[in-house]
């Protein structure tokens, strides 16, 4: 298997941060945008893609899915998938590179290395609309998507959340915690990934931390919790916890690391693309050990 490039992780970024910017729910125009380069960007995989819509407060969005099938990612597959996904969309007041343009370019680099052997269980989701005002609600895209693989029957061998991969400091201190003790287990330098969820999805992080860390360098850490831990369900894999799925966050933590988070110096520039091309490593390394047993 070849490994990511960080020329492409850090161009993708650049896309979505610098030549977008700003992609809050009020500039659905930028959003359109976005939608149209990840879009364009599977189909220049050969990659089947689907746009389901999202509809709040009389406007359409969209949730942009990607499969090596012929079949569109929206119908029912017969045996269990797998789905790989990150939002879009960001805060008004930031460009969003870490958040969450690295894990939309880690989303993309994944399918790029996966590609030539993908197994066809593999949904790969860009997800329209994650940042307030719908946060951690059932407007959210991740929601719709999760919801409707719930209509139609669908099982799912879990869902993998890409949130916020690219920043990471060697600092002593860097890293911090919702709970001081926990600086006594975990490390103090933000210089690892975690694979976060909640306490039922705990076999399907063991399972996918242990194959991810046998593909990349970059060191895992793992945790899976009750959701009064802050921050353990702040993503998209929140949607499909609660319609029953083991899902689980990949992701540099958020605000317990990056100080640019959800500000103006959210910034392409701040953003390590070696370890997030080691991260990509890992997760599709990973991905291609959960899903082999299954062609």
């Amino acid at each position: 298997m070849k490994r990511a490039n960080p020329n492409n992780i850090r161009n993708i970024v650049k896309i979505l941060a610098d030549d977008i910017g700003p992609r809050p729910i009020s500039r659905p125009e930028r959003l359109v945008l976005a939608r149209d380069f990840i879009a364009d960007y599977f189909q220049g995989l050969h990659m089947s893609v689907s746009f389901q819509p999202v509809y709040y407060k009389g406007k359409e969005y969209h949730n942009v899915l990607a499969s090596i099938d012929d079949t569109s990612p929206l119908e029912r597959n017969e045996r269990q998938i797998l789905v790989v996904g990150a939002h879009y969309d960001t805060v008004s007041s930031t460009p969003g590179a870490d958040d969450n343009a690295s894990g939309i370019a880690g989303l993309l680099e994944t399918a790029t290395i996966l590609r030539p052997f993908c197994p066809d269980n593999v949904i790969f989701a860009a997800f329209c609309m994650e940042e307030p005002p719908v946060f951690r609600t059932k407007k959210m895209g991740s929601y719709h998507y999760a919801k409707h693989l719930k209509q139609i029957g669908q099982k799912l061998v879990g869902m993998i959340c890409l949130e916020m991969l690219g920043y990471f400091s060697d600092r002593e201190g860097s890293q911090k915690y919702p709970f001081p003790l926990m600086s006594r287990i975990y490390p103090k330098r933000g210089n690892f990934i975690a694979i976060v969820g909640n306490v039922k999805a705990k076999p399907f992080t063991m399972t996918l931390a242990k194959s991810f860390s046998s593909h990349t360098p970059i060191k895992v850490e793992t945790l899976n919790a009750p959701a009064f831990m802050i921050g353990i369900d702040f993503s998209d894999h929140w949607a499909f916890q609660k319609l029953g799925y083991q899902a689980v966050m990949v992701t540099d933590t958020a605000f317990y690391r990056n100080p640019n988070y959800h500000r103006p110096t959210d910034v392409p520039s701040t953003l390590d693309y070696d370890r997030a091309a080691q991260v990509v490593d890992g997760l599709a390394g990973a991905i291609s050990d959960i899903c082999r047993p299954r062609l």
